[in-house]
């Protein structure tokens, strides 16, 4: 049995995309650790994503979406170590992300509104590079405000967001 399994195995990470293979692998996780779940595949504009679909989210989210993050390394991990050209896969759970980084990027905008109406710099609070990606994207073509990171080796930075100097 386990020559068939071995097998069947390699075959079928010879065969997949990197994202059906993304998801054989976190439905596998999921499966080992007692949670029932569908997974969706979508191949959007913010790249391959595995949504998980279950009445568990909250335990698959965690506190402040730290379970999340850590699903999502562990998959990445995996899917790298079999396939190292693969791109970044994105796990999602209820669309919990993805609301996450709207109602940051509103938040942002909000304080560059304060910023365009007082001239004060504004801070958002400590983000991880991918979060702080996303907000300077949106300041990018901005013609008033500009947001810019603070310096340091840490892993969360603030950015910083200031009127543009003309």
């Amino acid at each position: 049995m386990t020559n068939w399994v071995e097998s069947h195995t390699e075959w079928f990470i010879m065969n997949a995309t990197a994202l059906e293979h993304a998801q054989h692998i976190l439905d596998a996780m999921l499966g080992y650790l007692g949670f029932a779940a569908q997974i969706e595949q979508d191949d959007g504009s913010d790249g391959p994503t595995l949504q998980v679909l279950t009445k568990d989210s909250d335990a698959l989210i965690g506190r402040r979406g730290e379970v999340l993050e850590d699903i999502q390394y562990l998959v990445n991990r995996i899917l790298f170590r079999h396939m190292p050209d693969a791109p970044r896969i994105r796990v999602d759970v209820e669309f919990y992300r993805s609301m996450r980084e709207d109602r940051m990027i509103a938040r942002a905008r909000e304080l560059a509104e304060k910023v365009r109406a007082t001239g004060q710099p504004a801070e958002l609070p400590p983000l991880n590079s991918y979060y702080r990606r996303l907000i300077h994207n949106v300041f990018v073509n901005d013609p008033d405000v500009a947001s810019t990171s603070t310096s340091g080796d840490a892993r969360f930075k603030r950015i910083i967001l200031q009127r543009r100097q003309k």
